[in-house]
């Protein structure tokens, strides 16, 4: 009898570890339909030179798009910096260096960089600097 009421004691508890674990398995970075708080953490450091502040008439920020842009990267709906931020605007935002377009994909080709081995990213992805070298 002591045999029997062990061996259910410990199927219990081994039944109820496994939704604990499954709880506690989080994703590595978050999807592109996370929460902004959850994306800026994972994404934010790619786009900091973005500008913050809203443009008249756009919905959302210069860097609230690189953020988004950024997750389809890291998820792999989109394999290109060029393609993923093809919605962010190409004119310059005053006080900020560079376009939101030209920093996204800056950005977005340091997180690939960062995230997969130099082989498996296809040459024309990268951008490179005027001078042939790669950006910084």
């Amino acid at each position: 009898m002591k045999f029997h009421k062990l061996a259910m004691l410990t199927a219990t508890m081994a039944l109820g570890a496994v939704p604990a674990m499954a709880l506690a398995a989080k994703p590595a970075t978050p999807g592109p339909h996370a929460s902004l708080p959850a994306k800026a953490k994972a994404y934010g450091r790619y786009c900091k030179g973005e500008s913050k502040t809203h443009v008249a008439g756009k919905p959302g920020t210069p860097f609230s798009k690189c953020v988004t842009d950024m997750a389809k990267l890291a998820t792999g709906s989109t394999k290109s910096p060029r393609t993923a931020c093809k919605d962010e605007s190409k004119k310059h935002v005053a006080h900020h260096p560079g376009t939101p377009y030209s920093l996204c994909v800056s950005g977005g080709a340091k997180l690939l960089k960062n995230s997969v081995p130099a082989h498996s990213i296809p040459p024309h992805s990268i951008p490179l600097h005027p001078h042939g070298v790669m950006g910084p």
